[in-house]
């Protein structure tokens, strides 16, 4: 069961209104995770989850959408469009030309190797400074990117009211995230998985 080969075997969930289908795709020896790429998933399915992730947020009366690159920022769009915002921002995570003064956060993920940090624009540190702002991504899984974001975020001087994602994984994101954890507004949820005794992928216990 190579490392990032999909298994060929598939995970039903609801996300709000909508089902999908995600392969099962092993991120390490033993473990595998349902696969969710927003950027493949087309402009209706993200529209339709945006809205019912607005619909969730909406009464902690925002004021900015933030999320970070890249899987999050349809996400972001759509989400800001349904709350009738015209703005979001969107951490970055490579050093362009012009985020050579950038605040600066160290980054880790369960489906990105190496070393990364999250950047944002001094230029845009206005847009979220002494607002209210929820912060949307596709999926929660450790913990650790949306608390990096937050971090970020409030060194900034962003009120972070909320977390949207489209689902939230098993495993130890409540704990990393501590008092945080309670900020999140997840449309669905997904299991990792593990092998079975005939060689399938089964959800971990």
């Amino acid at each position: 069961m190579p490392v990032g080969v999909p298994s060929g075997q598939h995970h039903r969930v609801a996300i709000g209104s909508q089902e999908l289908d995600l392969p099962i795709v092993p991120v390490a020896d033993g473990v595998a995770i349902a696969l969710l790429m927003t950027i493949d998933r087309g402009v209706a399915f993200t529209a339709t989850a945006g809205a019912d992730l607005a619909d969730r947020l909406a009464p902690l009366e925002p004021e900015v959408v933030a999320t970070a690159a890249t899987l999050g920022i349809p996400v972001a769009i759509e989400v800001s469009r349904a709350l009738g915002l015209d703005d979001y921002l969107v951490l970055q995570k490579t050093a362009k030309i012009h985020l050579g003064d950038a605040l600066r956060e160290p980054l880790s993920s369960i489906t990105t190797t190496g070393s990364q940090a999250l950047l944002l624009d001094r230029a845009r540190i206005g847009a979220v400074a002494g607002k209210r702002v929820v912060l949307v991504d596709d999926v929660v899984a450790t913990g650790g990117s949306i608390a990096a974001c937050l971090r970020l975020l409030r060194a900034a001087g962003a009120e972070a009211v909320g977390i949207g994602c489209l689902l939230v994984e098993d495993g130890g994101w409540v704990d990393v995230l501590g008092d945080d954890a309670a900020l999140v507004h997840p449309l669905g949820s997904i299991p990792t998985f593990a092998p079975a005794a005939d060689g399938r992928w089964a959800p971990s216990p």
